[in-house]
């Protein structure tokens, strides 16, 4: 980890783990000139960027010299209007109505660490000697524009993480209408762009396609990051595999409305951009005010996509998420949402928890329907008050009684929404999100807080707050169900509406800041009907997201794969549930459904009262090996073995432990196959001088109940080497029938 710099040639070298990335400056504009693997520092850097003179159709800002166009020029943060016509980082209008502004290098500094960004979250380091940073000052002479570019690197992470700080330090108001975080221009086109899409209950499937001129943009309009695209864009080279070839990934630490685009102009060179979406975006920025854009963490990777993966992982898991959980092995729980939906009440929910205790479950989470009067989803949303009739003890009286099965307490939230049909809204109603006098769109029969009003975050903060202290709550899912529609604001002036999205996501941080603080045991675990705002802004609060609405495992088998493109096993909320499937009327097995529900944060959600005696015996040996496995899960590395997007979709995984002396691994088979071939599963990540002894964990039919011992010795108790298992694998054609799977647990033996 250094960042050299060479004043005299104009020359910054950013070098992190295993990477280096390179800005030039050519005649005040700072150029990029490379980004991959590490190179060692030479003055011969400089040579790099080769100039040609092309027609008068790219112009030239310095006339001595035809060969420099900001047309063509690889640039760091480009802007439009002075020559440059493809996607510009920023554009903004000045005071007397013009949108011309030209960013030239004023200066630089380099700090130890890495800076906090005001109001946002980002990665952080927990001393100086992890990172440095690099400001790279920018200024507009004729406006008094200040923009400046950080770019933090580290020590232990191939990983660039950028954003830019926007100040007006002239004398005229200006107004941001766009303001992206990051902008890498790549010498050639040469590459796929891999990216994660889907909706609701079919979230993060992967996408990979051919680049070509024009634009890929992804991007979400809905004031969150949504099920539809996820802020997270790659590009790889051709030939880039799981295991090999170089791969360049850009995730945005933002939960709001965002944009991602890969840009292919004339010369076949590729501009990659991402941020906050400029649609339906300003900012005013009066004199000596400043706007901060949220983080892009760029990762880059010689070791394919499934490299990129495991330093976004290791970055997020260890330096992302915070709090007393980030370390901390995750409790298995059970929800009663999919057992009762809004119909129980407080005898009901003792009477799972009293199964659930027996089992192993150590946590009981009470989801929608205990406050307000709520027997749907018509009513309520803002009256965080017990209901009397479900629960007439209250909350208190009810944790009691879960606490006395051997259970923690959990509940489920869903601060940022209001009801028409709710006291709150009938005292409040231009707490939400409405445009006077117009109509006020409803989803599931509700309406968006407007959080970018100080007097409703407060109101949620004490609310909540009260709530969160009225009983003993380890673990809280906080939810939100719809997009938004009507953004607009009755406490802000004309020229600061379309501020109100940005300024929603800057007051929903600082309530999940205020209240994460307050209350640092409580697990928090977000939510927004699954998987619609999976990003890394919502990560660094709450450090496990529910992956899906969407309970079926097999599905869940293209949902958590795609999921791990970026994020890690310990951010997945993963739970068995009942069948036929609520969302998709599948029947599968009790043993696979525990299998795919291993590979997250582990839990059930139907009614552990219905289960027969067999399939209490199968839950009890599942929650027994998955306590013997979760450190391995939510801490070891990933590694992605068959993806279920191709082929027959049959899916493998593992996870390794860091010394490799230790690893889970998962094969499910989808649809069984006629008279088939010899199926071996090769393994990744293992150590090839060591040898490993092989266990088979919890299947269908291992229903003895002996939680004591849930895996047994495999293939005659024969240990093989860790190259073997790499190159020539584990046979795993024996399964039978369709939505099948099988468990390993490997354990390295000493060296003879």
């Amino acid at each position: 980890m250094h960042i050299h710099v060479d004043e005299t040639l104009g020359l910054f070298h950013l070098q992190s783990k295993d990477s280096s990335y390179i800005i030039q400056l050519v005649e005040g504009y700072p150029a990029h000139v490379y980004w991959g693997a590490q190179l060692h520092h030479d003055s011969n850097l400089a040579s790099i960027l080769e100039f040609r003179e092309r027609s008068s159709f790219s112009p030239n800002p310095v006339p001595s010299d035809r060969s420099i166009s900001l047309d063509t020029l690889p640039q760091e943060y480009p802007q439009y209007g002075t020559s440059d016509f493809r996607q510009p980082a920023y554009q903004l209008i000045l005071e007397d109505g013009s949108r011309i502004t030209e960013l030239k290098y004023a200066g630089y500094r380099i700090a130890s660490g890495k800076p906090k960004l005001e109001g946002l979250p980002a990665v952080y380091t927990e001393s100086d000697d992890e990172a440095a940073t690099l400001y790279l000052i920018l200024e507009d002479k004729y406006s008094g524009l200040q923009v400046t570019l950080l770019y933090t690197v580290f020590a232990n992470h191939s990983v660039i993480a950028r954003s830019a700080m926007i100040e007006n330090k002239g004398s005229a108001a200006m107004t941001l209408e766009q303001a992206l975080s990051a902008s890498v221009d790549f010498a050639d086109a040469n590459y796929h762009a891999l990216y994660l899409s889907g909706a609701w209950v079919r979230e993060r499937h992967v996408q990979r396609r051919e680049l070509g001129p024009g634009a890929i943009r992804l991007e979400s309009r809905r004031g969150s990051s949504s099920h539809q695209m996820n802020p997270f864009l790659a590009l790889l080279r051709p030939d880039a595999t799981e295991d090999h070839g170089d791969v360049y990934g850009f995730s945005l630490v933002y939960s709001g409305s965002f944009i991602a685009q890969a840009e292919v102009e004339q010369f076949s060179q590729t501009r990659v951009s991402i941020g906050i979406n400029p649609f339906d975006f300003s900012w005013q920025l009066e004199p000596g005010q400043s706007f901060q854009t949220p983080e892009a963490v760029m990762v880059y990777s010689g070791e394919g996509i499934g490299g990129m993966s495991r330093t976004y992982h290791r970055l997020y898991r260890t330096r992302l998420c915070r709090g007393v959980y980030r370390d901390k092995e995750r409790p298995i729980l059970v929800n009663n949402w999919e057992a009762t939906y809004f119909n129980f009440d407080a005898d009901k929910i003792e009477a799972i928890a009293k199964e659930a205790g027996p089992l192993g479950i150590e946590l009981f989470v009470l989801d929608d329907g205990w406050f307000g009067k709520r027997d749907n989803d018509d009513s309520s949303l803002g009256d965080w008050f017990e209901d009397r009739r479900k629960l007439p003890g209250g909350l208190a009286d009810l944790a009691k009684r879960v606490n006395k099965q051997g259970l923690q307490f959990g509940l489920w939230v869903e601060p940022e929404m209001i009801s028409p049909n709710s006291e709150l809204y009938r005292k409040h109603p231009d707490w939400c999100l409405h445009a006077e006098g117009r109509r006020r769109t409803e989803a599931r029969s509700q309406l968006v807080l407007d959080l970018s009003r100080k007097e409703v975050c407060d109101y949620l903060y004490d609310t909540l707050s009260a709530v969160f202290s009225s009983a003993p709550i380890t673990y809280v899912k906080w939810d939100m169900n719809r997009n938004m529609t009507e953004i607009a604001s009755a406490a802000a002036p004309a020229l600061r509406q379309k501020e109100t999205a940005h300024r929603y996501m800057l007051g929903l941080y600082d309530l999940m800041d205020r209240l994460t603080s307050r209350f640092p045991d409580i697990l928090f675990e977000s939510c927004s009907g699954g998987g619609g705002r999976f990003d890394p802004g919502m990560l660094y609060y709450m450090p496990q997201t529910w992956t899906s609405d969407d309970t079926d495992a097999i599905e869940r088998l293209a949902i958590q794969y795609g999921t791990s493109i970026v994020y890690p096993a310990s951010s997945m909320g993963a739970h068995v549930s009942s069948v036929p499937n609520h969302q998709v009327g599948r029947m599968t097995s009790l043993a696979i459904r525990g299998d795919v529900a291993m590979s997250g944060n582990f839990g059930y959600e139907l009614d552990l009262t219905a289960f027969t005696k067999e399939e209490k015996e199968l839950a009890a040996s599942q929650i027994a090996q998955y306590k013997e496995i979760r450190s391995l899960v939510q801490q070891g590395d990933m590694y992605r073995l068959l993806s279920p997007f191709e082929g027959r979709g049959d899916t493998a995984w593992m996870f390794v432990s860091a010394d490799r002396s230790e690893a889970f691994v998962a094969y499910f088979r989808v649809l069984a196959e006629p008279n088939g071939p010899i199926r071996r599963l090769t393994l990744r990540g293992l150590d090839p001088q060591l040898k490993y002894k092989i266990e088979t964990g919890v299947t269908g039919n291992s229903l003895a109940g002996d939680t004591a011992s849930p895996f047994s010795l495999a293939f005659g108790g024969e240990a093989f080497g860790g190259d073997r298992l790499m190159n020539i694998g584990l046979t795993v054609s024996d399964l039978k029938g369709d939505f099948a799977s099988i468990t390993f647990r490997l354990k390295g033996l000493p060296a003879e």
